[in-house]
């Protein structure tokens, strides 16, 4: 059962390298990339980026119960924090699979899978990293999915795409297109255009200058259309494991736009403070007239 959310979080701040998942027990939490490090580091390439033939072996198989397949996803922790995996990913991907496997139990998800007539879901992934939530999304779902990113994210997107290439033609309808998108810019949003049943994000909470063009992404795909008439109903899934205080202003901001509930929540991790928690947000102008405005 969903919680709308009333109240600012006051916990102490967390240290995000405690919850990390990394790929080995061995392997030690990366430095912390700046924003403008984020923003503006050089397209990924194997001669110009200086990744060596270990990194090009760094991959994680997922194994995905409701369809009996495995999903290969490339790291490249050098490179930045988008492309390692996080645990929201791997959250997120567990309740799709969830879904998928027609369990008896309930999942918080099925009530935003709605089948459409005659075509696959149509999914957009905000910020999807290494692709692992939109390239099972597209497997699990059959659904036509188009995961963004950064320019110099693109080509590992790539690569993990092209790597999944099989497990995507054996499931039928499922594709994945691959776009850029700079948060917040028009001419992004507007060649990516509005037309998808169900936004998706994994840990896109993370700078805090990000938040003002995030929101701003949000409401592109989520509020109305240009011409003030009100488009169909679409929500953003967001899965977010808490790391600093500052990140209730991001919450607070998207109150003013979007109905925000809790759909689920993982426990803590062993030595954590919080679990991954698994957000929706749907546009105020779609809450029903009985609906408390958070």
């Amino acid at each position: 059962m969903a919680a709308t959310i009333l109240a600012d979080d006051d916990d102490d701040d967390i240290n995000p390298f405690t919850s990390i998942m990394l790929l080995a027990p061995t392997r030690q939490p990366p430095k912390p990339e700046s924003e403008e490090d984020h923003q503006n580091q050089s397209p990924l390439s194997s001669s110009k980026a200086g990744i060596t033939s270990q990194q090009l072996l760094d991959q994680n198989n997922y194994y995905l119960h409701s369809i009996n397949s495995h999903l290969l996803i490339r790291q490249l922790p050098s490179q930045g924090l988008s492309f390692q995996l996080w645990p929201a990913a791997t959250t997120l991907v567990t309740l799709l699979d969830t879904h998928s496997s027609q369990s008896t139990i309930p999942n918080p998800l099925s009530t935003l899978f709605k089948a459409q007539e005659n075509r696959p879901l149509r999914i957009l992934e905000l910020g999807s990293g290494t692709g692992l939530v939109g390239i099972a999304a597209a497997a699990l779902l059959s659904a036509n999915v188009t995961v963004t990113d950064l320019p110099h994210v693109l080509c590992n997107l790539h690569f993990n795409v092209e790597a999944n290439s099989k497990l995507l033609q054996d499931n039928q309808g499922a594709k994945v297109n691959i776009a850029g998108l700079s948060w917040g810019v028009d001419e992004d949003m507007k060649a990516i255009g509005k037309e998808y049943d169900l936004i998706l994000g994994s840990d896109v909470v993370y700078h805090d200058r990000l938040y003002k063009p995030l929101i701003k992404t949000l409401r592109f795909f989520l509020l109305g259309n240009d011409d003030g008439s009100k488009k169909k109903r679409v929500a953003f899934v967001m899965a977010h494991l808490k790391r600093w205080k500052k990140e209730s202003a991001f919450f607070k901001m998207a109150r003013k736009h979007f109905d925000v509930d809790i759909i689920h929540s993982d426990p803590p991790s062993h030595g954590a403070r919080v679990g991954v928690v698994v957000y929706r947000m749907v546009g105020k102008c779609f809450l029903s007239i009985n609906s408390v405005p958070s």
